[in-house]
């Protein structure tokens, strides 16, 4: 048997969206590099637009969905829903201000970083899988 102790599972849940969100990040700062060295500061401009409205509704997600005010199995399914509604919500409206406020000078790099930041839901549990220690 293995003695060494285990983190509780809301301590490994939140291991797990802090490395979602270091994924998210380095793959927007990644493409902001990209995007500057190829067609300077406005597109990279783009670019940290398209992160911020992937990273930011994702955080709202979390916090919003991982509360602990809940005891019963569906309050807790309830908080869920209503911060996917809520995420979705926000991530409208945050399309809705850049588009209308900021609109980005380069919205190729805006669309690959929002997309590869959504990307990262599918790929970080694959890039930072937990090693079993024997």
């Amino acid at each position: 048997m293995n003695n060494v102790p285990h983190a509780s599972t809301a301590q490994r849940r939140s291991l797990d969206f802090r490395r979602l969100f270091q994924a998210q990040l380095a793959t927007t700062v990644f493409i902001m590099v990209v995007a500057s060295a190829v067609s300077g500061s406005q597109a990279t401009l783009s670019a940290l637009m398209g992160g911020v409205v992937s990273i930011l509704p994702a955080i709202y997600f979390v916090w919003r969905g991982t509360r602990r005010t809940a005891k019963q199995p569906q309050r807790k399914v309830l908080n869920l829903y209503q911060a996917a509604m809520g995420k979705f919500g926000l991530t409208v409206a945050l399309f809705a201000l850049v588009f209308s406020l900021v609109p980005p000078s380069n919205p190729a790099y805006f669309f690959v970083a929002y997309v590869v930041a959504q990307l990262m839901y599918w790929l970080t549990p694959w890039l930072v899988r937990e090693r079993s220690t024997p």
